[in-house]
Formats: C-alpha cells, structure tokens, sequence
C-alpha cells in the first residue's frame, strides 16, 4: 500500500529531521509547543479545538481514503478483528458452561457489562487508539515532523494511520450488548433507558482521557507504550467482568483513582438494579459524563505539559 501524502508533501511517517532542525523550528515548535493558525496569526482556546478538529477530520478522511482503496482486505481485516475480540466473550462463554454465576452476576448480566465496557472502548480505540505510537515517534525523531505543520499535534497524532478496520471491536461491543439487552429481564424507565447512550459515551469519553494521559507519559518514559496499554486495554478487560469477582481496593483503584469505573459498572449496575461497589451512593450512577469532562480536562493538561517538556532530537 502506498503511503499517503500530506499537504506539505511529506509521507506520514518520513522524519524530517537533521542536524540543526531544532535550529529551524518555528517559534515555540522547538520548545514542543504546538503551532498557531494556518495564516500565522494567534488563536485562542476555541480556535485551537476548532483547528484540531479540521486537521483530525482531514488526516482521518485521507487515511480511509487509503484503506478503502483496497476494499477487501478492509473487509477481511474488519473481520479479523471482530473475530479476535470476540474470543474474549468465548472465554466467558466457556466459564458460564461450568457455573451458572460469576461473582453473583448471570450470563445475561456479565453480557451487559461486557458490550457496555467494549463498546466505550471500542468508539475510543477507533478514534485515538494511535496514541500509544507516540513513544516510537520521540525516539526516532519523527514527532519533530508534526512540530513543524500548521495544525496542533495532538489532532496529528489521534488522527495518525487512522484504523477504520478498529470498527470490528465496536461492531462486536454492540452485538454483546444487543444480545444481553434482549435476554434481560428488567424494568425499564426512562432513567435507565437514557442511561444506555451515556454510558457509552461517556465512557469513551473516559477511554480517550485515559490514552492521551497515557500517551502525554511517554514523553518522560519515551518506551512506556505497555504502562499505557495496562491501563487501557487491560481497563477494558477488567470492567468486563462483575466487580464482586475482584479484591477490594483494586475496585478503589478503578474508582478514584483511574475512574474507569464509571464506564459501565457504575451507570450499569444501576440499570440491572444491583448494589454499587464501595457502597457509593445512588446518584454517583449520574456521574460518568462530569468524570468523562474532567478526565478529559487532566488529560489535556498533562499532554500540553508533555509537549512543552519535549526536546527535538537537533537541540
């Protein structure tokens, strides 16, 4: 597959570095401080997101244009991938055929938490899985090629090699989820029903703060990508299964200290109408999307103070 071009006419993954290319960075780029506005002028917080937001959408659309040049092999490793992240489910799959609850919870119920967590991950996977590149990008050099491009770098780096075929482990999240909302019996309220879309939401929400505070340590650690994928895909592989199964001061971990509970077990349990873990109060069910915004918010900050601590590789 040939390597997609940028505007500036530079390949993707081309560094375009050499001795005394820190010389040459425009104004704060060499200090790892993303650039201004394309007409050189400066712009303020809304005209950052606003410009991240068009270089993400371009460099996103130029990376599908490339993958669906080849339409099957997008099918086949779309597949792929569904078929290898549902291998996660069988296994649980397997444990069920040997009792008939885990942790208190039954199949249907372990199912919901499942899609749910899978799912929130999945839609963050697919936006910004290529976050836990960044380590390889300091260490040879090439993040001093998004230095130098008009657009911020944190939409450069989301948006990097931009995986469409990652829609296979959402495809596979909403199937499981799908499944477990048919064979529960419950309820249903508005409440809960509203609850659906905005624990998954906001629970991708928490994912992307997640990779992007991942990805802001490895300008410190350089060769940290694994530290990073504990968190994220080792979160998902946790909140797929009922907190009752697991010691308690993990699931305090989990909860204040990297909150991805409130991905599904909190806003989850409170639809299948079981106890919260750590005897939280009811209305901390209401709280993913203010955890989602504030994880978010920690998460800027800790990349924006990793970009200014980066040195290129010419100073």
């Amino acid at each position: 597959m040939a390597e997609p071009t940028l505007r500036d006419g530079t390949a993707g993954e081309t560094p375009s570095t050499g001795p005394g290319t820190s010389a040459g960075l425009p104004g704060g780029a060499a200090r790892g401080v993303p650039c201004g506005l394309r007409d050189g002028t400066a712009d303020g917080p809304l005209d950052r997101a606003l410009d991240g937001l068009r270089a993400y959408r371009m460099i996103s659309a130029m990376w599908i244009r490339s993958t669906m040049a080849y339409r099957a092999s997008f099918a086949m490793t779309t597949l792929g991938n569904l078929a290898a992240t549902g291998l996660d489910f069988v296994a649980i799959l397997l444990m069920f055929s040997q009792v008939d609850v885990l942790g208190g919870y039954r199949l249907a119920e372990v199912a919901f938490l499942y899609g749910a967590a899978s799912t929130a991950f999945g839609l963050a996977d697919l936006a910004i899985g290529s976050m836990d590149r960044l380590g390889r990008r300091v260490r040879d050099g090439t993040l001093d090629t998004l230095l130098v491009r008009p657009a911020p770098v944190l939409a450069q780096v989301a948006a990097d090699r931009f995986a469409l075929r990652r829609l296979g482990r959402v495809t596979q999240g909403l199937l499981i989820l799908g499944y477990a909302l048919f064979a529960l019996d419950l309820a249903w309220t508005p409440l809960k029903v509203l609850m659906i879309p905005l624990m998954l939401v906001s629970g991708a929400g928490i994912f992307m703060a997640v990779f992007v505070a991942g990805a802001a340590f490895q300008f410190l650690a350089q060769d940290a990508s694994e530290v990073q994928n504990a968190f994220t895909y080792g979160g998902n592989t946790l909140l797929q299964y009922p907190p009752t199964v697991f010691a308690k001061d993990l699931v305090r971990g989990a909860t204040f200290l990297v909150p991805i509970a409130f991905v599904n077990w909190l806003p989850g349990l409170y639809v299948l109408g079981r106890p919260y873990p750590l005897a939280l109060p009811t209305w901390a069910a209401f709280t993913p999307p203010l955890v989602a915004v504030a994880c978010c918010a920690l998460a800027g900050l800790a990349w924006r103070a990793g970009l200014r601590s980066y040195r290129s590789t010419g100073s």
